[in-house]
């Protein structure tokens, strides 16, 4: 079995010949910024049942419920929560040329907090409140909750910018993820498993078109045995900022 060392001067190099290179991003990669997961081990649907709370039914029906129970504890998490090592890391690799865009199945915004400048939100956003009635949206920091759910001055409720069970997805970011998927020469994978459709199949995407895929999780998943070219197992901060550094060596900072 391949030591560390010589897994990451393999990502290194691949890195360091990456022309159009893209990173998928999940819970996973927020962890070390004190975000838990939605599921599995430890995550938030262990204690709030996801189909009473968290689908767009839920919300329609007994909307203060689902801003008791979930909206606001959210809020309060991600308003104090800062980028790590991994966000700051794919940002400096997308410094270096290495990466173009980041597509996240995270709604934490952390992407943007560390600089990164293109980032697909595959499931919205929390930063953002969007009104249930007129569809105007306003920065979290903006609204001063006094009552739940808090209004629009149009009357109508406002939620999080989200996509909640039982909402699909913008069609219009699926798509332009799989061009970029079909297009790219690299892919990262970050703290994802890629289980969960319709996310899941742009790493196949990637692979079918020639892509090095560089799978970086805490343990082994589906992908590490069939579809990533090298995988990196270990926290993503730590991996993230071992890796930049190879690549930094390799691939000095573009001028201008």
């Amino acid at each position: 079995m391949p030591s560390i060392t010589s897994l990451l001067d393999q990502a290194a190099t691949a890195c360091a010949k990456a022309r159009k290179g893209i990173a998928l991003t999940g819970a996973g990669i927020s962890v070390e910024s004190g975000i838990p997961p939605f599921r599995g081990k430890g995550g938030l649907w262990e204690k709030i049942d996801p189909m009473k709370y968290a689908h767009i039914d839920a919300l329609e029906r007994d909307p203060a419920e689902v801003w008791k129970v979930l909206f606001l504890g959210i809020g309060e998490l991600l308003g104090t929560a800062a980028p790590n090592d991994g966000h700051k890391e794919l940002r400096r690799l997308e410094e270096l040329g290495v990466l173009q865009t980041i597509i996240t199945q995270n709604v934490d915004g952390l992407h943007q907090k560390a600089g990164s400048r293109d980032v697909i939100e595959f499931h919205g956003t929390h930063a953002v409140l969007r009104c249930m009635t007129c569809q105007r949206r306003y920065e979290w920091q903006e609204i001063t909750i006094t009552e739940i759910p808090p209004r629009c001055p149009c009357n109508g409720y406002l939620r999080p910018d989200v996509v909640m069970f039982g909402e699909l997805i913008d069609m219009s970011l699926l798509q332009r993820s799989q061009m970029l998927a079909s297009q790219c020469d690299l892919m990262f994978v970050v703290g994802t498993s890629a289980t969960v459709e319709p996310a899941a199949y742009l790493p196949v995407i990637a692979k079918r078109a020639g892509a090095f895929i560089i799978e970086i999780n805490p343990e082994p998943t589906p992908l590490t045995h069939h579809i990533s070219d090298v995988t990196l197992l270990g926290p993503a901060g730590e991996v993230l900022t071992q890796l930049t550094e190879r690549v930094a060596r390799l691939r000095p900072m573009p001028q201008g």
